[in-house]
């Protein structure tokens, strides 16, 4: 039917835009109670006692409910080792250790009922020294677990070796990647019911598998009396990788008050105590030769985990695996620790851990080309891997597929009129113009799949109904990415029918058993290749149904996929369609994707090049134009291509210049809501410009690489870069990110 690499429109749109989705608030029934979290007002501290009378007695209470009486295991962390003592209680046990950890959870009639009952909860804390920064974490005057000697959570000890001594250009340099958060429009919400022994549990989630197991371990309840549905999802990016506590202890609440129960976070909420992204300083030293051949990279990373160790405690190992970016260096070297703090605890953020690492690389590059008065640009080109069609690994043993970096950089350097802007900035300097103006680069290769040797898959079917329409499931979750039309231009194309006659089922463990997270941008690559796999597997089982439709041996049946139907070989005028195979089936016939493993990840990379003006009196920043190219392999849909790269630049250029979770000294959160925390609106942006280039990987069938995250991976570093680039020359060589107006005036006037 030939809709793959068309822009076909997205099939969810209208639900999403104009219809409305459905979302978990969107299917709780009437009478549900409500839940509200009593939450920590200290950031550390003891205690002493938690008054509830008040609170019980208030109109409309059903249950005021400490960890003692759930009686619920400890979080631990997603992946590595991190001392037990560390692990995440439900509910605060013994101490608080971030402002916004719950405490105890309010149960009654309405949300009105709850909250006012909920300020009528006393809890006696006595305050103990908050540990906020990193260097005070590392200190370890004060511990944040007893029984631990320190506040580290996790190490990744010196990987390489490097020789500055034998460089004739060394350059180092400490900075901050803020802190920021994830702010998905539709907060955390979660709905559970017991109907007998079986637990319901609507979910805001990235996966209904993942979310089911975590529910059984924590509240020792067997999977298959669990049921999970993710109906529509407004946003995640990593932060709903994994369920929070709050929406864990729903199905222990909802047992507890004999009813169902619903909880939504706030937005202040979700500012306080949804998890946070990135949050690490890094020390960088770059080496090399005075006519820019780069030899030697090093970066020491701290990474700020937050309160308790998620995800954010180990995504310092993506750094170790894009340690040395596009790029050929000779010599490389890595270490990481990541500590505990009294703040908000760091999950995984859009990009996980790969934008750090392409912020530090290409910032680093910006700052040896100024030493060495090298345009960065030409610096780039000088170090560039040069194209590769077969597997090439790096000095961390990190196996890139296929890669042609230079041909990224000067598609985007042609694109925005990289001679002609240095012309004119080289003007603008020479008249001494308020308006100064920077050029930005961000070249990057990032991981996605995460694909062991031994294979990778995801759950997908593809299931012929009676008449003849196709039901596919996946076990890849949406949530903004498109995955209803991908699956369905998939299917279409394989099966040679009409995208409208499928319809794609996601979200509900009652018929997808995979517990797998949809993150990392794996969904195409993975999932897609399994929906193939599926539709490939259901015309071969087709055949010999069609064949007996045809009177004739299944070895002579061939399926036409242009027309979608099934004929003997060489008499295409006789054929049936997949209605009339559904008819002849005694059973319904369904193909299995499972058989596809990828053995490998899938390296995207790509240039992006941000142009900004800077006002020299004021510090403002004028975001004028931003060049992506992405390359994600063979594209299945364009338009959701476009759609993904836009959102990632968006995100990632507002860390570079509006985005920062601020805590202050005793670890009170002072960017709680949405107008101290400076989330940008569509009208800071100026129109995305995307230029295509297309290198398949041939790990998987379909030649598709991850895309979800690449725009927040290279547009980082390359409005970082503009910003310092429009200021170099009047002695401004570095400034931490965000890039406020304030930040600026005051580096121009300690400059002057």
């Amino acid at each position: 039917m030939g809709y793959l690499g068309n822009r076909v429109l997205r099939r969810e749109d209208a639900a999403m835009l104009t219809v409305g989705g459905t979302y978990v608030a969107d299917v709780v029934p009437p009478g549900t109670a409500v839940v509200v979290y009593v939450r920590s007002t200290i950031a550390h501290g003891t205690i002493q006692s938690i008054d509830l009378d008040d609170a019980l007695a208030s109109e409309g209470v059903l249950a005021v409910l400490t960890a003692a009486d759930l009686e619920t295991g400890r979080v631990p962390a997603p992946w590595g080792e991190v001392p037990p003592e560390s692990h995440r209680p439900m509910l605060a046990v013994g101490k608080v250790r971030f402002v916004g950890e719950p405490i105890c959870a309010v149960v009654a009639e309405t949300l009105a009922q709850a909250v006012d009952a909920a300020e009528l909860v006393f809890v006696d804390i006595e305050p103990l020294d908050a540990v906020v920064t990193l260097e005070q974490s590392a200190a370890g005057d004060v511990l944040l677990y007893d029984g631990t000697d320190s506040n580290e959570l996790h190490a990744i000890g010196q990987f390489g070796s490097t020789d500055f001594d034998s460089c004739e250009v060394v350059i180092e340099r400490t900075w901050v990647n803020q802190r920021v958060a994830p702010i998905p429009i539709e907060t955390l919400s979660a709905y559970a019911v017991w109907e007998g022994d079986q637990l319901n549990i609507w979910a805001s989630s990235q996966g209904g598998g993942g979310f089911r197991a975590a529910v059984s371990a924590l509240l020792d309840i067997p999977k298959d009396q669990i049921r999970v549905i993710v109906p529509d999802v407004g946003g995640g990016f990593g932060a709903k990788g994994g369920p929070h506590c709050e929406e864990l202890l729903m199905g222990a609440i909802a047992r507890h008050v004999g009813r169902g129960v619903q909880w939504t976070e706030m937005r202040s909420e979700n500012l306080t105590a949804m998890v946070h992204g990135r949050g690490l300083e890094q020390h960088i030293t770059m080496g090399g030769t005075k006519d820019g051949n780069i030899t030697d990279w090093r970066i020491n990373t701290r990474q700020d985990a937050g309160a308790y160790p998620n995800a954010g405690a180990v995504l310092i190992g993506s750094g170790f695996l894009m340690l040395s970016g596009v790029y050929d260096f000779d010599r490389s070297e890595f270490s990481a620790k990541a500590f505990a703090t009294n703040t908000t605890p760091v999950g995984a953020y859009r990009g996980a851990g790969r934008p750090e690492a392409a912020a530090a690389l290409e910032r680093a590059i910006d700052l040896y080309a100024a030493e060495i008065d090298m345009d960065p640009g030409e610096l780039r080109r000088l170090n560039l891997l040069p194209r590769f069609e077969t597997t090439h690994t790096t000095s961390t043993g990190t196996p890139y597929d296929v890669g042609d970096y230079p041909e990224s950089l000067r598609l985007a350097l042609e694109a925005v009129g990289y001679d002609d802007l240095r012309a004119e900035q080289a003007r603008r300097r020479e008249a001494g113009d308020t308006l100064q103006l920077g050029l930005g680069i961000g070249s990057y290769v990032e991981i996605t799949g995460f694909a062991e040797d031994s294979g990778s898959g995801e759950f997908g079917t593809v299931e012929l109904q009676t008449d003849g329409s196709v039901i596919a499931r996946s076990g890849s979750q949406a949530y903004g990415q498109g995955h209803a039309t991908s699956w369905a231009m998939l299917v279409a194309d394989e099966l040679g029918i009409n995208i409208d006659a499928i319809t794609v089922v996601m979200g509900d463990t009652s018929q997808i058993p995979s517990e797998s997270v949809t993150g990392g941008s794996r969904s195409v690559q993975l999932a897609g290749s399994a929906i193939k796999a599926a539709s490939e597997n259901l015309v071969s089982i087709a055949i010999d149904a069609a064949a007996a439709s045809l009177e004739a041996a299944a070895s002579d049946v061939v399926f036409d996929v242009d027309r979608g139907v099934f004929h003997v070989v060489g008499t295409p005028a006789v054929s049936v369609d997949w209605v009339s195979v559904a008819a002849a089936s005694d059973d319904v016939l369904t193909g299995d994707g499972s058989s596809f493993q990828q053995k490998g990840s899938t390296f995207p990379f790509g240039a992006h090049c941000a142009v900004v003006e800077v006002d020299t009196e004021t510090g403002a920043v004028n975001y004028l134009r931003h060049v992506a190219v992405d390359d994600c392999g063979v594209i299945l849909n364009p338009l959701l291509a476009e759609g993904q790269i836009h959102g990632g630049i968006a995100q990632g250029a507002a860390q570079a210049l509006f985005e920062q979770v601020v805590y202050d000294e005793q670890g009170n959160l002072l960017t709680g809501n949405l107008t101290d925390y400076a989330m940008p609106a569509a009208s800071e942006f100026p129109s995305f410009e995307r230029i295509e280039q297309v290198t398949a990987t041939f790990q998987n069938p379909i030649g598709a690489k991850g895309i979800g995250e690449s725009g927040s991976i290279g547009s980082t570093p390359a409005v970082h870069n503009a910003v310092i680039d429009a200021i170099r020359h009047l002695g401004v060589d570095h400034i931490d990110m965000p890039c406020t107006p304030n930040k600026i005036w005051q580096a121009l006037a300690d400059a002057s």
